[in-house]
């Protein structure tokens, strides 16, 4: 190469620099702004698939806002030909910063800036809030970070395929399969509405035609031809697009209705993901309710547990149904057993829908509870809720913590119900029909968790006292009549006149009907009746509640622990849970008449002191929970958005870190494993090292066949050091690979100190954000991706011709 050459190479150099990294702005054509508003309504359409998971329209807002959101920041990052880590950088930014006022605005201040709560709430519904809405009981409102899932969908649905539309597709010929790619993410939140729905889809098979119908036509009229026709021809060619058109909307029209009836089809053989996620709240880590009976009637029965207002005359206050019996205890069975069973609670807002399984809408109750010495995460109530509002202040628990089972009319506070709160319950009670019209009705077709080990004692009597009954009621309440007239009614105190052991297992069931008196309390004898009804082939789960004294002026009742009960529900056919109450009234045990026989002196003998204890019948087990005592040892805790943004930043970090070193780590090895192999070969592989190194810099490597013509193309694009160290190590490295001669190692370290010296030089003139992206970079993924579109071009070209 002459000197004279050399300034034209350099200006030729700055040249080609200048349009690599000074590009215009991108302008948006009208066919792209088509693209976007054909991505923005099928968006659309598959966010109103949630519409039945809500309680409001307020998630609209937050879906549509994220699309808009999502939309504008992918053709921003088009126009000004953004990096991918920049736009994603930037519309995570975004993402946080306008999702205060779109998704969750009552959490900022004025509702736009930003605060703690609001930003930890952005960054808690894109992970947890999935789980949650699952889980919550439809339509949701809490917790507040809910809005976050559908505005979370929204902006990455917009983000990926606005970007695709506006950068991808506009550089390639348009094909139906490229078009497919672009509504993939559509599809995907489509799918995704219907999947977080409820049971009752929301216009399904009107939005399966639209959408169906407008990604058809999308499809085939923006489908770039692959040969032009005759401009002649241009009237024949309009209506056989304008046919075909009709062709594909009448097609989308079949596809919609058969897929929407498919995919969302009517209740109950609709597939939603709400039906098959177990609930967050496991009652089997509670101690079972109907255990702490004896609690109350000899611990805490003369104690104000709390005080209601609004109740009538006979209305019962539940706490907890119980439909799993394992021969020693009645219990809640765990969401395993089965998903609308008594262990089934989801979390529900102060709303709450009244359950689908029909019943007799009877009065509604408004009761107006005041918490003093009552403790627990059972939460009393009546009726099926429609409504649970706590009051202010600081006694006032998290509203995110109420779970409610709709199938049971059953509500807990998972942080447990303590004194100086207060709550309104709104309910709708269960109308309990005359045994005149239950005569005709049988008993509900239900599938209960399973009762294990009846005894054989306990089905016999039940046989031996149903024997002349026929219809269910009269069978049931020949039962329940039965146990009140034969039995004792005693809490094993001091005071009562007869003993009674505690306790619901097997034996204590067994010695009740086979001893010469049944003794006992609503514990065992609701226990009783619900086994005995079981063996009977009916549905039956015990109740355990409160019946308080009810004043004829009305006004707040005080409800103690001596308050306490329990009954049986069995279901009727439409009707609903009937209750029974068996437990007796009459304390009165009768005395054992026999007279004792006469005994006659015998001599004293000293007898050996006792070697065993009497085992106190009265004493009931119970079961402590150490979970505080267990995490009573942590030196401190971290608050909940401290722990959500941190979260945050970590997984920013991972996302950021892992693949740099991961691609860090291969680079690593790549470089070893060239480094070990000696003579020419190593020589060799220093300038494969070198052009590696300068591809993942950004910098252009041509597909040349000799060291030589790749030198000097490669140099064109690098300074005057560098480009010159291009050169000679281009030559050295032929002169060694080609000589036959041995290298020696000083000549190796040689080749790869110049390689090094010429990558350093590049870095230093590519920049900072060059060098960056160089970091997630490698040279063989980027000439496998060069391969690939130069063969895609040339497929191009021959289709062409």
């Amino acid at each position: 190469m002459t000197a004279a050459s050399e300034p034209n190479r350099v200006s030729r150099r700055s040249s080609r620099r200048a349009d690599t990294t000074a590009l215009p702005p991108r302008t948006i054509t009208a066919r792209t702004w088509a693209d976007v508003c054909v991505i923005v309504v099928l968006s659309g359409i598959g966010m109103l698939g949630m519409s039945t998971a809500f309680t409001d329209a307020g998630y609209l807002l937050a879906g549509f806002g994220g699309i808009a959101v999502g939309t504008l920041l992918a053709l921003i990052a088009a126009r000004y030909r953004l990096p991918a880590v920049v736009t994603a950088v930037l519309a995570i930014f975004a993402y946080f910063l306008l999702g205060n006022a779109i998704a969750i605005p009552q959490q900022s201040i004025a509702y736009f800036v930003p605060t703690a709560q609001s930003l930890t709430g952005l960054a808690i519904g894109a992970v947890f809030g999935w789980s949650d809405l699952l889980t919550l009981h439809a339509p949701v409102s809490l917790p507040y970070y809910v809005n976050a899932v559908p505005y979370l969908a929204g902006w990455l649905v917009a983000l990926i395929s606005v970007t695709l539309a506006s950068r991808w597709l506009i550089e390639r010929q348009r094909t139906a399969r490229r078009g497919a790619m672009v509504l993939i993410a559509p599809i995907a939140l489509y799918l995704t509405g219907v999947l977080l729905g409820t049971d009752q889809p929301y216009f399904a098979a009107v939005r399966g035609i639209a959408f169906a119908a407008l990604a058809l036509v999308w499809l085939g009229w923006r489908r770039q031809a692959g040969e032009r026709l005759a401009v002649g021809a241009g009237g024949p060619i309009l209506r056989r697009k304008v046919l075909g058109t009709v062709v594909i909307v009448a097609i989308a029209a079949t596809i919609g209705a058969v897929g929407g009836a498919a995919v969302a089809p009517a209740e109950p053989t609709r597939f939603v993901l709400r039906e098959k996620v177990q609930p967050p709240f496991t009652p089997l880590n509670y101690p079972a309710p109907l255990a702490g009976f004896r609690h109350y009637t000899k611990d805490i029965d003369q104690k104000n547990l709390f005080t209601v207002s609004g109740l009538s005359d006979g209305q019962r206050l539940r706490l907890a149904a119980m439909d799993s019996y394992n021969g020693v205890i009645w219990k809640v069975a765990g969401a395993q057993a089965m998903t609308d069973g008594s262990g089934s609670f989801r979390l529900v807002s102060s709303k709450i829908p009244l359950p689908t399984t029909p019943f007799d809408h009877g009065s509604t109750s408004v009761l107006k509870v005041t918490v003093l010495d009552y403790h627990d995460v059972w939460i009393p109530d009546t009726g099926f809720a429609t409504s649970i509002t706590f009051g202010s202040g600081s006694a006032a628990p998290d509203p995110e913590g109420l779970r409610y089972n709709s199938a049971t009319g059953t509500a807990v506070l998972t942080s447990g119900v303590t004194k100086g709160q207060t709550y309104t319950i709104t309910a709708v009670n269960q109308k309990v029909p005359t045994d005149s019209v239950l005569e005709k009705i049988p008993t509900a077709a239900m599938q209960l968790p399973p009762v294990d080990d009846i005894p054989a004692t306990v089905r016999a009597k039940a046989l031996d006292i149903v024997a002349k009954q026929t219809t269910p009621i009269d069978r049931l309440r020949h039962l329940a009549e039965y146990l009140k007239s034969n039995g004792f009614f005693s809490h094993g105190t001091a005071s009562d006149q007869a003993p009674s052991a505690a306790g619901q297992g097997a034996d204590r069931m067994a010695e009740m009907v086979t001893s010469a008196h049944m003794v006992g309390d609503q514990e065992q004898y609701a226990s009783l009746f619900a086994m005995m009804a079981r063996s009977l082939g009916y549905p039956a789960r015990v109740v355990m509640g409160f019946a308080p004294t009810v004043r004829s002026g009305g006004g707040p009742v005080t409800v103690t622990g001596d308050d306490v009960t329990a009954w049986v529900e069995v279901p009727f056919q439409g009707v609903g849970w009937i209750p029974f109450l068996p437990t007796p009234n009459n304390p009165d045990v009768p005395q054992d008449q026999t007279p004792k026989p006469k005994t006659e002196p015998q001599p004293q003998v000293r007898q050996p002191p006792r070697s065993e204890t009497k085992k106190d019948d009265n004493l009931t087990a119970t079961q402590v929970n150490d979970s505080k005592k267990k995490n009573a040892g942590l030196p401190f805790s971290l608050p909940a958005w401290a722990i959500a943004v941190g979260g945050g930043i970590l997984v920013l970090l991972i996302i950021v870190l892992v693949p740099m070193i991961v691609v860090g780590i291969v680079k690593l090895r790549r470089r070893r494993r060239r480094r070990r192999d000696r003579g020419d070969r190593a020589v060799a592989w220093a300038w494969a090292e070198l052009l590696d190194r300068l591809d993942e810099l950004g910098y252009p490597r041509p597909m040349a066949s000799t060291r030589g013509l790749v030198a000097e193309e490669v140099a064109d694009h690098l300074p005057t050091e560098a480009a010159a160290g291009v050169t000679l190590l281009a030559v050295r490295t032929d002169q060694d690979v080609f000589s036959g001669i041995d290298i020696q190692p000083t000549r190796v370290d040689a080749a790869w100190q110049e390689a090094d010296d010429v990558v350093a030089i590049a870095q230093r003139e590519a920049g900072g954000r060059r060098r960056a992206l160089s970091r997630y970079r490698l040279g063989a993924a980027r000439r496998w991706a060069a391969r690939l579109s130069a063969q895609s071009a040339a497929a191009r070209d021959r289709r062409q011709k």
